[in-house]
């Protein structure tokens, strides 16, 4: 694409193709991009979003639960992993990890979210007999579990292929893989930031696999670290052609790359990205939703996981393309500041539905299909600042 996107006929001819519902190619995401008015991109994404969702933002209550950081790989922006016999390494038995699932259960939980560092000894065994032990002490939960990088890991332990290892795990009560793993696709940027071997070509295939089986699964793009504009396109529009064939996508969830705020006991920083790295701003982080939402037009639903962007960014990314708002949520107050700028690791349900009413919308409590628990009561219109969608 010759013209720039600060070009008005640019702008007007983007408009018009979003507006008659054209797919936008690969030239316009990275024209897109480029592009320095934020309040025109967050418009025009809100303008998809508000067609797809209205004046909805989804939530769900869940909790997370790793039952290892004990991990096989060092990739670089990983503060997670640690090595057989570290200080601080874990593994969970299945009666430990279901005795900390059972202490959640009192909060209206409705998923756990299940993600392990690939293990070395860990027999295959371990990961079914741990989804049949939860899914029979909380059977009303929904259990999210394990990575596409995970179920690849499995294969190699096992000997079996991931369509048997599929089978099994939702025979032990698996309802969706999470969406990890999959960072950023283009090989170009992977091969800096990733020590394992799950890669676009297995990513693909064993969320192929599930969808074929009927799971619904969620998809991800870790950005803000050493990839461009460019890359945030390429991934996207793979996941979309994918989308295209499968349609088991539900959820495009970005992540924004985290510098290590907090040292860890042992002092060591593992994030070996941090020293040659800026975290991505709240406007990159704005304009990367919006972008997303744009191009990927057949998911319908973007999610801001707010403890990786802050709460306020969070609020605001429902405004630039976003219709979930996603994170720890628990029945009681819990003050814990996980990072340097404000955001706690919890959030009550009343904190979070006043966020999304604070920011203009409806709350929605959603199951992991995306079905509706429970609707609330939207911002109040008596209010002597009654929120309008906001812009940067």
């Amino acid at each position: 694409m010759t013209a720039s996107i600060q070009d008005a006929g640019l702008k007007r001819e983007l408009e018009e193709k979003v507006r008659a519902g054209e797919r936008l190619s690969r030239e316009d995401g990275i024209a897109l991009y480029e592009c320095d008015d934020l309040a025109w991109l967050g418009g025009l994404a809100h303008e998809v979003r508000t067609r797809k969702n209205g004046d909805v933002v989804h939530f769900n209550v869940n909790r997370h639960l790793n039952m290892t950081n004990v991990c096989t790989a060092s990739c670089a922006y990983c503060s997670f992993q640690r090595k057989p016999g570290e200080k601080d390494a874990y593994t969970m038995r299945i009666e430990e990890a279901v005795r900390l699932a059972k202490a959640m259960e009192n909060e209206n939980l409705t998923e756990l979210h299940i993600v392990n560092g690939l293990h070395p000894t860990l027999p295959w065994r371990y990961y079914p007999r741990s989804l049949k032990a939860l899914k029979e002490a909380l059977p009303q939960v929904s259990l999210k579990a394990f990575t596409a990088t995970e179920i690849h890991h499995f294969e190699k332990i096992s000997g079996l292929p991931a369509s048997e290892i599929l089978d099994e795990l939702i025979d032990a009560g698996l309802e969706s893989l999470t969406g990890g793993g999959a960072e950023i696709f283009d090989w170009e940027v992977r091969q800096h930031i990733v020590d394992h071997e799950t890669h676009w070509e297995d990513w693909s295939r064993i969320h192929r696999l599930a969808h074929e089986k009927g799971l619904k699964t969620p998809c991800t793009m870790l950005y803000g670290h050493v990839e461009e504009p460019r890359h945030r396109v390429d991934h996207v529009l793979r996941l979309r052609e994918l989308q295209d064939e499968t349609g088991g996508f539900q959820v495009f969830i970005p992540l924004r790359y985290q510098h290590d705020f907090v040292d860890m006991k042992d002092g060591k920083v593992r994030n070996r990205l941090q020293a040659r790295t800026t975290m991505a701003t709240g406007a990159e982080a704005l304009k990367t939703f919006a972008v997303s939402r744009l191009l990927f037009d057949n998911v319908p639903h973007v999610k801001v996981f707010w403890v990786m962007h802050g709460v306020r960014t969070a609020q605001l990314a429902l405004n630039h393309g976003a219709d979930d708002m996603d994170g720890s949520v628990v029945e009681y107050k819990i003050t814990h500041d996980a990072d340097n700028y404000g955001t706690p690791n919890k959030l009550t349900r009343d904190d979070l539905l006043e966020l999304i009413r604070d920011a203009g919308f409806r709350p929605v409590e959603r199951n992991t299909r995306y079905e509706i628990i429970r609707e609330y009561e939207g911002p109040d219109p008596a209010r002597r600042e009654a929120p309008q969608p906001m812009r940067a």
